[in-house]
C-alpha cells in the first residue's frame, strides 16, 4: 500500500510536509520521499529506504535542506517516489498510489515512440514513472492526468507538484481516498484525514471519483468534475485505515465498533473473554464485547518499540518464530480461559494458527476465532494489498481446492461466498480444522457493509465475492 501528503503554504511548508507524510507510515514499509518547490531555489527532493528504520529517523537530518512553500511526500510499499520529471510541461514532481494491471501493454506502446524507462532492481518499471510518461503524452497536465486515469486498468490516485500549484486527482472509481484540508495561509491534500489534524488544518472535503483539482495556499479549483460511480475499498475500514481516519464521512474506529457489534448479534458462543489481535482486531473486539456483555481482555500484547511492521528477519530458518515474537502472552489472563479472538481477516492463516497454538501452550482452554470480514476468495485486482494478492495461497482457496479440485469456476466460488450455503459451511469447517480453532465463524458481507453505513453499491467487495 502507499500513502501521500501534499501542502501549499505562504510560508515554509517543510514542517507540515514532514509530519503530514509521517502520519501515513502505517501504509508503507519500503520507500519514502519528499519533494519541495521554492521560487528561488526551484525543486529539491529526497528518497530513502525505510525497510528497517522509521520515516522520521531517515529524514530528520535533511529537513534544513528541503526549503519550499509547496511540497509532496509519500510512504510506499513499492516504488521509490516522489520522482522529478523534466518534460514538455516543464519540470514537475509526482507521487502516486496505484496498481497498474496493464503496465506491460502501456510501456510497450510508449517505448514505440522512443521513450525509455529505468528498470527497478526487481526488473519492473517504476509505476510512478509510467504515470508521468502517460501524462506527458498529452498537450497539458490536465488532459494528461485525465488520460492516465482513463487508460490504467486497476487504480490510480496522484499528486503533481508544479511551480503554479499542486494537482490532485482521485482514482476514477474512488478506490482510494484523496482528502483536502485547509488553514489560514495553507492548504493540503492527503490519503489519511487524521494526518493534518495536529497541524491545525480543518477538513475541507473529499475528492469525488475521477475528480481533478489544483490548489495553492489560497484556493482550490476543480478542473475535472467527479464521476457518479464509486467503488471505494472496504478493506480501508476493516484493516488498512488508521483508527482516527475518516473516509466518506465514516470514521474507521467507529466502523470497527459497529462491525464487532454486528458479529456479536449473530453469535451465541460460551466464552470467558473477548480479545482482539493487535492492532486492527482490537476495535472489532471492543465492539463485540460492548454488544455481547462478555468482558474485553488483552491476553497478549504487541511489543512495538523495536518490532516495526516492516521488519524482515535475516535468519530465514527462524522466520515463522520471529513473525509472532512481537506478541507477548499475559499468562495470567490466558490460563484456564475460554477465549474469543477477533482478527481483521484470515489470509493464509499461518500467523493466526501460531497465535492460537501459543495461547493453548499458555494454558487456554478454548480458542474461538471470529474474523471481522468474510473469507477472502479473490486476490485484489485494484490495489497493491500484499495481504490478498496471491489468491491461490489464501486459506479459503486452499480448502476449496481440496474439496473441488483444480477447476473451480467463478459461479462455484460465489456459491462458497454465500454465508447461508452448505458449501460455505464446509469451507469454514475445513479452515477451522486446518488452523486448529475451537470454533470459527466469519463475519457476513452484508453485516460488514452495514457497519460502514454508506451505499453498499459504492463499496468494492471483489476480494470476498468476485463482483466488480
Amino acid at each position: 500500500m502507499s500513502g501521500f501528503f501534499g501542502v501549499a503554504s505562504k510560508e515554509q511548508c517543510t514542517f507540515d510536509l514532514f509530519f503530514g507524510t509521517d502520519y501515513h507510515s502505517h501504509l508503507g514499509t519500503r520507500r519514502a520521499g519528499m519533494a519541495v518547490y521554492d521560487k528561488e531555489k526551484g525543486f529539491s527532493k529526497s528518497i530513502h529506504s525505510i525497510e528497517n528504520t522509521q520515516f522520521r529517523t531517515k529524514f530528520d537530518d535533511e529537513l534544513s535542506g528541503l526549503d519550499g512553500t509547496m511540497g509532496i511526500g509519500c510512504i510506499s510499499d513499492y516504488e521509490a517516489q516522489p520522482i522529478l520529471v523534466r518534460s514538455q510541461h516543464g519540470t514537475f514532481a509526482i507521487t502516486t498510489i496505484s496498481k497498474i494491471n496493464n503496465a506491460d501493454e502501456l510501456v510497450k506502446n510508449i517505448v514505440k515512440d522512443g521513450t525509455h524507462f529505468f528498470e527497478m532492481s526487481n526488473g519492473e518499471i517504476n509505476a510512478t514513472e509510467l504515470v508521468a510518461a502517460l501524462i506527458n503524452r498529452k498537450e497539458n497536465l490536465i488532459e494528461g492526468i485525465k488520460y492516465a486515469l482513463d487508460v490504467i486498468d486497476g487504480s490510480l490516485s496522484l499528486m503533481v507538484l508544479t511551480p503554479k500549484g499542486i494537482y490532485a486527482a482521485r482514482d476514477k472509481y474512488g478506490r482510494t481516498p484523496v482528502i483536502l484540508g485547509k488553514k489560514d495561509g495553507a492548504r493540503c491534500a492527503c490519503f489519511e484525514s487524521h494526518s493534518f489534524l495536529n497541524l491545525e488544518y480543518q477538513s475541507d472535503r473529499e475528492l469525488g471519483p475521477g475528480e481533478i483539482v489544483v490548489f495553492d495556499a489560497d484556493s482550490c479549483k476543480t478542473l475535472v468534475a467527479p464521476g457518479k460511480k464509486m467503488k471505494i475499498c472496504t478493506f480501508l475500514w476493516v484493516y488498512y485505515g488508521y483508527p482516527s481516519a475518516v473516509y466518506e464521512g465514516v470514521n474507521v474506529e467507529e466502523m470497527r465498533y459497529n462491525c464487532g457489534a454486528n458479529m456479536a448479534k449473530r453469535d451465541n458462543v460460551d466464552v470467558d473473554v473477548v480479545a482482539g489481535v493487535p492492532d486492527s482486531g482490537t476495535a472489532h473486539a471492543v465492539g463485540y464485547a460492548n454488544e455481547s456483555g462478555i468482558p474485553f481482555s488483552r491476553p497478549f500484547i504487541k511489543y512495538t518499540p523495536t518490532w516495526p511492521r516492516s521488519f524482515m528477519p535475516t535468519i530465514q530458518t527462524k522466520r515463522n518464530l520471529i513473525a509472532h515474537m512481537k506478541l507477548l502472552p499475559v499468562h495470567e489472563l490466558i490460563k484456564d480461559k475460554k477465549l474469543l479472538l477477533i482478527d481483521d481477516s484470515i489470509v493464509r492463516g499461518t500467523q493466526l494458527r501460531e497465535t492460537t497454538e501459543f495461547l493453548y501452550e499458555s494454558g487456554a482452554k478454548e480458542v474461538h476465532i471470529r474474523p471481522a470480514c468474510p473469507p477472502l476468495l479473490f486476490g485484489c485486482k485494484y490495489l497493491n494489498f500484499s495481504r490478498s494478492n496471491s489468491e491461490m495461497e489464501l486459506i479459503a482457496r486452499v480448502v476449496i481446492k481440496e474439496i473441488e479440485g483444480d477447476n473451480v469456476s467463478l459461479e462455484l466460488l460465489q456459491e462458497y461466498a454465500d454465508p447461508d450455503s452448505e458449501k460455505h459451511a464446509m469451507m469454514v469447517e475445513g479452515i477451522r480444522q486446518k488452523l486448529n480453532f475451537t470454533s470459527l465463524r466469519f463475519n457476513r458481507l452484508d453485516d460488514m457493509l452495514d457497519s460502514v453505513g454508506i451505499d453498499p453499491n459504492s463499496m468494492c467487495t471483489y476480494c470476498w465475492d468476485g463482483r466488480e
